[in-house]
């Protein structure tokens, strides 16, 4: 998968840029908050999910202009050359091969795009939300049809959860929770599976990555944390995960809300045996989050026989210099975009071709 051009108009600090990238490794360098960012997050757009640095679209809108926000971009895909469109203002639209979608996630599957920030290095020592959001971003992409369970299930918690409000209110309406116990269940098992199949999947890739990393001197394993496992290892089934919900509806009540469900569960990284978010240093847990990333590339190719467009945001400078050449070494064939302040440091890459930009306009472009 390559991206042939992009255009830009309209968003953020960009007025108009047409950007013809090379098909290995993109520099997009310049001072900070020149626009760099910005044109990274214009490419992740069309992979059909929200954008890494914000959730609301009207923020990507540029300011003081009266003409539309429009992405324009051309790739090859499964051999084909492919065209998507994506318009914030002043009417949403969302178009793939010159076919109106009816939103956003429509692109889901079309455009794969693995991005690598400054935030995710953040992922280990953070909040289970964070590391439950870099599984379900990945299996968006190659499973559209998960985006819908997880806008179900969203709703579902949410309505539970103001019924819970209610009954501290009204006790009476206790007998009304036993349908959306019994979806908060049948939506938990699915998360709970999909997130869990694809965690092993990715887990035999990430461990090979930090090997190499560590020249084999760490071990790293991965682990899905969930109350819908037991003892033994076993997946609890729907009706399992029904009966836990049930059994604790009371704790529910009095708390305001649902303490049992796939928004609770989380991952693990244990390394030689011990919790990472603990006891590994920052560099462990940057190298954990790296061979997480490059596993993550691993399983787009594996599953879709793509290999995805690679986002690197301002995170080369917060890697040392022997994990920036295990990264850009690993990146093979695949086509690279890399924001930076200075592209020296870049000197060793045998070929590729670099973009200033300033105040959101490209001012140079040359090749390597």
């Amino acid at each position: 998968m390559k991206i042939n051009d992009i255009t830009i108009k309209n968003f953020r600090n960009i007025s108009y840029e047409k950007i013809t990238p090379c098909k290995t490794v993109n520099i997009i360098y310049g001072d900070n908050a020149q626009g760099k960012t910005n044109i990274i997050e214009a490419i992740w757009l069309f992979t059909g999910d929200k954008s890494f640095r914000c959730s609301q679209d009207s923020s990507m809108i540029k300011i003081d202009s009266d003409k539309a926000t429009e992405l324009n971009m051309k790739f090859a895909a499964r051999k084909q050359k492919m065209s998507a469109q994506i318009i914030l203002s002043p009417q949403k639209k969302f178009v793939f091969n010159h076919v109106k979608l009816k939103s956003r996630t429509d692109l889901s599957g079309e455009f794969y795009s693995v991005i690598f920030s400054p935030s995710h290095l953040s992922l280990i020592k953070n909040g289970p939300d964070e590391r439950r959001k870099f599984i379900d971003q990945t299996i968006c992409q190659l499973k559209p049809k998960y985006i819908t369970v997880q806008h179900d299930f969203q709703r579902v918690l949410y309505q539970r959860n103001s019924l819970l409000r209610e009954i501290q209110k009204n006790p009476m309406l206790s007998d009304t929770l036993d349908v959306w116990d019994y979806h908060l269940a049948r939506l938990s098992s699915t998360i709970f599976k999909t997130r869990y199949t694809y965690l092993e999947k990715l887990k035999s890739h990430a461990v090979e990555f930090y090997k190499g990393i560590s020249s084999g001197k760490e071990m790293l394993d991965i682990n899905y944390s969930s109350k819908f496992i037991n003892d033994k290892g076993k997946i609890f089934d729907t009706e399992s995960i029904l009966k836990i919900i049930k059994e604790n509806r009371h704790e529910d009540i009095l708390s305001g809300t649902s303490n049992y469900g796939a928004h609770r569960d989380d991952i693990d990284f244990i390394l030689d045996g011990q919790q990472a978010k603990q006891f590994a240093s920052q560099g462990q847990q940057r190298s954990i989050v790296l061979a997480l990333k490059l596993a993550e590339c691993e399983m787009i190719k594996a599953t879709s026989d793509e290999e995805p467009v690679v986002l690197l945001d301002d995170v080369m400078s917060e890697l040392d210099e022997s994990r920036r050449n295990y990264l850009l070494n690993k990146m093979g064939e695949r086509q690279v975009f890399i924001t930076c302040c200075d592209k020296s440091q870049f000197e060793k890459i045998s070929k590729g071709k670099a973009f200033e930009i300033k105040d959101g306009k490209i001012i140079k472009e040359s090749f390597w």
